[in-house]
């Protein structure tokens, strides 16, 4: 990056904390004016962590919308209020960094998309798993033809008993938009979508369950992610904790099995790609085997997974000078929000969806 980028943060929590500002740090040229939070601790909490990164701590996102100085901002809020600070932002005239997924429905995704291009700033989408090393070598096989026709994809993202933030927004649909399909779902679908490329959605069936902690007061655990937003006293919980289903698409049909909470106490988080000449297993965030159907031999590739983040923010802020579109601009997204919303209406009408 050859010019200073100037930035605002909207949203000091966890993906913030965990993935975002560690990644900052590492990038050159890059001023941090503002860090914004409506709990104020959180965002001075990241003052305090970089003090050479971090300018200005404020809980009003609008203070930093109203500098002329801030050039891009990274909404990093939970999913409700993407939609809202991200538009704020382009008509504001600022790039935006969105986190995933884009927001709670398509329509109003669709309208994020419209307003970037109205606008003419970027807006990109936090799907990470687009700038993991182990994705783009699977992706780069198969556009190689390394699997032959690559005709299913199976996915599993499968944990015991870890509703996150019971209660609490994880589990509100009105906030989130849904719940393990549109929290984990959407990384193992977007990735998935990524590495066939281009494909076309044709039909899809999809069940989705809440079942494990209607009472959320008995429900058991031994950890909870998140668990300071949770409110088993007072909140909601009407979203799915675990999913199936399956998706035909013009190149390659999906199959998927998706839980926050089951009463099997494995984890499973694991994609298989199968060609008529070779198959690979990724394990999620981690590096796969490629399964040679001609040799008979498996191949565990040798790699350095450098960090997606740091790639992807890197990426970002590369395209507002360069003025090009990259993989994760709003625009390459839109196929999988249409599928995560797709997949919620099938289980709503327990009916199969037609796209074609």
């Amino acid at each position: 990056m050859s010019t200073q980028k100037v930035i605002a943060v909207v949203g000091c929590g966890r993906i913030a904390k965990a993935a975002h500002f560690p990644a900052f740090a590492n990038i050159e040229n890059l001023r941090v004016k503002y860090a914004c939070d409506l709990i104020l601790e959180k965002a001075e909490a990241m003052k305090e962590k970089y003090p050479d990164l971090v300018e200005q701590t404020v809980t009003d996102y609008q203070i930093a919308l109203a500098d002329p100085e801030v050039e891009a901002v990274y909404v990093l809020t939970p999913n409700y209020a993407h939609y809202t600070v991200t538009m704020d932002a382009l008509r504001a005239g600022k790039h935006v960094f969105c986190e995933k997924p884009i927001t709670v429905n398509y329509a109003l995704s669709c309208e994020m998309a419209e307003e970037a291009n109205r606008q003419g700033k970027m807006l990109n989408i936090g799907v990470c798993n687009r700038y993991h090393k182990s994705v783009e070598m699977l992706e780069e096989m198969n556009r190689e033809g390394k699997f032959g026709k690559l005709y299913h994809v199976y996915c599993s993202f499968r944990a015991f008993r870890s509703i996150p933030g019971l209660g609490g927004a994880f589990t509100t649909k009105s906030q989130s938009g849904g719940g393990v399909l549109i929290d984990w779902g959407v990384h193992y679908l977007d990735l998935i979508l990524y590495v066939l490329g281009g494909v076309k959605l044709q039909t899809l069936t999809c069940d989705a369950y809440c079942e494990m902690a209607k009472d959320m007061k008995s429900y058991k655990y031994k950890s909870m992610w998140a668990e300071d937003t949770a409110d088993v006293e007072n909140g909601t919980n009407d979203v799915d904790d675990l999913v199936s289903g399956y998706i035909r698409t013009d190149k390659a049909s999906i199959s998927f099995n998706g839980a926050w909470a089951q009463n099997i106490n494995k984890k499973d988080t694991f994609i298989d790609f199968m060609g008529d000449k070779g198959g690979a297993r990724l394990t999620y965030c981690g590096k796969f085997e490629f399964y040679n159907g001609e040799t008979l031999e498996t191949v565990a590739p040798e790699y350095d997974i450098p960090d997606m983040y740091l790639r992807e923010d890197s990426a970002f802020l590369e395209s507002i000078e360069s003025g090009v579109k990259n993989r994760n601009h709003i625009e390459n997204i839109l196929e999988s929000a249409k599928l995560l919303d797709c997949l919620y209406r099938s289980a709503e009408q327990r009916k199969e969806v037609c796209l074609k």
